[in-house]
């Protein structure tokens, strides 16, 4: 598979139906109008099996309908039996802008690529593609950037500092590599199975060898940043994800879990004087990035949050 010639992300698409815009000052008179789809309309494809948890709909929709982008994302329930048939074939209708990729199909994912970029080719993971100019397919992952660029907006600094990561799953794995092209200094990977998290420290050293990267016990004592990459926290009775007593204050805690604006493990930071980030804080943040990539116009975490439609 051939790698992107620029490391960090994949070219921007080339085609695709134009994109009519609306003034936003318009679009806020209007308060938030729902979508209005026509033939000139740009469409993400979400892709997943099961498709109903997905909340990307409810953020994208109504921002581009208050600011009047001709766009929409569509879920699309995809099995894993079908979803080698169903990519390719999404990507053959003209007004298809991109594809958002959930679980299960991340790592799957990662075959059909022509382009992938190197937090792609670290994590084994792909969460965004597009269509090149010459109809083969490109793909980058921004779920670990949306974590860093949420912490980075706290004023966390991440480079030479010390992390402990647990999980090494595909948000871990995505996190971790965002994490090294931050120039995070020391990293300490851990996982129920020890063999992901061998295979994910031996990628980041490949392309960072100067980061001292181990993998050991989920110890949070010594770390600068702490980060709950597990779906531990999700459920009421759930235990913490690590000893919570051993995390100093000053720490900055990051969770993956959306379930709960503060999961039990960040309360229990918070109240050791830790700078905590519940899990949505990544998902508003890595927006922002699928946007671009899908040369779409730009919006912040911020304005994305004002016109959101969760549930939660």
């Amino acid at each position: 598979m051939p790698t992107s010639p620029n490391p960090t992300r994949a070219s921007p698409p080339a085609q695709g139906p134009a994109l009519a815009q609306a003034s936003s000052h318009e679009g806020r008179a209007r308060g938030a109008p729902a979508p209005r789809i026509r033939g000139t309309t740009s469409i993400i494809a979400h892709l997943g099996d099961p498709i109903a948890p997905v909340k990307a709909p409810m953020i994208y929709n109504p921002w581009f309908a208050q600011h009047g982008v001709d766009a929409v994302v569509v879920p699309m329930g995809v099995t894993a039996a079908d979803y080698a048939r169903v990519l390719p074939a999404v990507f053959s209708f003209t007004n298809i802008c991109g594809a958002l990729i959930t679980m299960p199909h991340k790592v799957t994912t990662v075959a059909m690529l022509a382009e992938a970029s190197l937090a792609v080719r670290i994590a084994g993971s792909c969460n965004a593609v597009i269509r090149r100019a010459d109809g083969a397919l490109a793909g980058d992952l921004f779920d670990g950037a949306g974590f860093t660029r949420a912490a980075r907006g706290k004023g966390v600094t991440i480079a030479g500092r010390r992390a402990l990561v647990v999980g090494t799953g595909g948000v871990g794995r995505a996190i971790a590599a965002a994490l090294a092209a931050e120039g995070i200094g020391a990293l300490r990977l851990h996982d129920l199975d020890a063999a992901s998290a061998a295979e994910l420290a031996a990628r980041i050293r490949t392309h960072y060898p100067h980061i001292a990267i181990e993998c050991g016990a989920p110890d949070p004592a010594g770390m600068d940043i702490v980060v709950n990459a597990t779906p531990v926290g999700m459920r009421p009775g759930d235990p913490l994800p690590l000893d919570a007593t051993r995390i100093a204050a000053g720490t900055f805690v990051g969770e993956v879990v959306m379930a709960a604006a503060k999961t039990p493990l960040l309360a229990a930071a918070e109240a050791r004087g830790c700078t905590i980030q519940p899990g949505t804080d990544m998902l508003f943040e890595q927006i922002p990035l699928y946007l671009a990539y899908f040369g779409l116009p730009s919006a912040t975490a911020a304005e994305l949050r004002a016109v959101a439609q969760l549930d939660t």
